[in-house]
């Protein structure tokens, strides 16, 4: 007859399990403009999950998606972007400069000021409120998920220009080593760090990528299909690929415009974010085996 037994589950020997379950709260004085920041639900804040809204938005409808979303063991922080819209009374912004002085769309902008504001927060996040990279996942809607994908380049390339920054790859980070690595380079090297996810909803890039070694953060790019406004342009997934190693493309439908507004349309999402969100093991918990008695 079948036996039960009864063990206490293994605990994770990952480096993230020596950060603390609870992280201490992002500091206004560290963060540039107005954010929200909400602890996991469940008490444990394994992840980080960063949301950047769309142009002329704020952060408070991205407060309330990342609340409700109720992410297991993850945090949120949504931030609004730097500058305000020029032309407009009502509170909206735009991660770069978008218009000219006539209004008109800019064809080329420079998401610059966008890129050093997330690099001060990331900075912060590291080392003021025990965040690893690897744990923290950005989301962005349209302007904000161009800028998060332009964000996740400029972070590895400033990792691979590290003239030490080679083959000794923390554990938690599934980098492939560049070129020239081997048992001739400095083995004490520090290790490559990338984020734990990217997800951009109906926002390209705005770049042209040039990358040696493609970034391993997972990227999901969600967009609608044209005649939709947000519809991405011809070759703009192909973009993501000549920059991140793993890119999954999720089609909605041409309508409605904008977030995605149906269980059917987050269903890719949450998806994804279930293949790469990280779990830390819950103290206490036992599992069960079963096995044949002799």
């Amino acid at each position: 007859m079948s036996e039960f037994h009864v063990r206490e589950a293994p605990t994770s020997s990952s480096p993230n399990a020596s950060s603390p379950r609870v992280k201490p709260s992002p500091k206004a004085s560290r963060i540039p403009g107005s954010y929200f920041y909400a602890a996991s639900d469940d008490g444990t804040d394994e992840n980080l999950l960063i949301l950047l809204h769309g142009l002329g938005d704020t952060e408070l409808p991205f407060s309330k998606l990342g609340k409700s979303l109720k992410l297991p063991q993850t945090a949120v922080l949504a931030l609004r972007a730097p500058e305000q819209v020029p032309f407009l009374y009502e509170a909206a912004y735009q991660w770069y400069t978008s218009f000219d002085d006539l209004g008109e769309m800019l064809t080329r902008p420079n998401p610059t000021p966008a890129l050093q504001v997330l690099s001060k927060v990331i900075d912060h996040l590291m080392k003021d409120c025990a965040w690893t990279v690897s744990r923290i996942h950005l989301f962005g809607f349209a302007q904000g998920g161009s800028v998060a994908a332009e964000f996740g380049i400029d972070w590895w390339k400033t990792q691979l220009q590290n003239p030490r920054a080679i083959a000794s790859v923390d554990k938690e980070d599934t980098v492939k080593e560049p070129e020239g690595t081997g048992p001739d380079v400095d083995q004490s090297a520090p290790p490559l760090h990338s984020f734990g996810s990217i997800t951009t909803i109906s926002g390209p890039l705005l770049s042209y990528p040039t990358i040696s070694t493609l970034c391993p953060t997972p990227v999901l790019v969600a967009h609608r299909s044209p005649p939709a406004e947000t519809a991405l342009p011809a070759g703009a997934v192909n973009a993501f690929k000549k920059a991140y190693q793993s890119v999954t493309e999720a089609k909605l439908g041409p309508k409605p415009e904008g977030m995605p507004g149906s269980k059917q349309e987050w269903e890719p999402i949450m998806r994804f974010w279930s293949q790469h969100l990280s779990r830390r093991p819950i103290e206490g918990l036992y599992e069960v085996m079963t096995g044949l008695s002799t």
